[in-house]
């Protein structure tokens, strides 16, 4: 999927505050979408110990580092980011994986 980008000059802070805003409503639109499919991986793995996969991680960030550089922003920037949201993501997926197979 290829992302098209909105950047463009602005008149005023006010276009650049309504700009931000739109796009941190996207930003959430999409962290919602990412939820889902780690609660997909919670449902879906069959072992507890599978839920942190230390090799994915790494795989994640590299690619988000790619995508940081050919999308102009600097990877350094980006991947502290990512790694925060990685860790937290695990910390979800236990959370629900725990409680999938606490209810069953």
């Amino acid at each position: 999927m290829m992302m098209t980008t909105r950047r463009k000059t602005c008149r005023d802070m006010s276009e650049v505050r309504a700009e931000i805003d739109a796009l941190d409503r996207e930003i959430v639109a999409l962290l919602a979408d990412r939820l889902h499919f780690i609660a997909e991986a919670a449902r879906i793995k069959a072992d507890r110990d599978a839920v942190r996969d230390e090799p994915r991680v790494e795989d994640v960030v590299k690619k988000v580092r790619a995508a940081a550089a050919k999308a102009g922003i600097d990877p350094d920037f980006v991947e502290p980011l990512y790694r925060d949201l990685i860790e937290r993501s695990i910390n979800h997926e236990f959370a629900l994986f725990d409680r999938l197979r606490k209810s069953s």
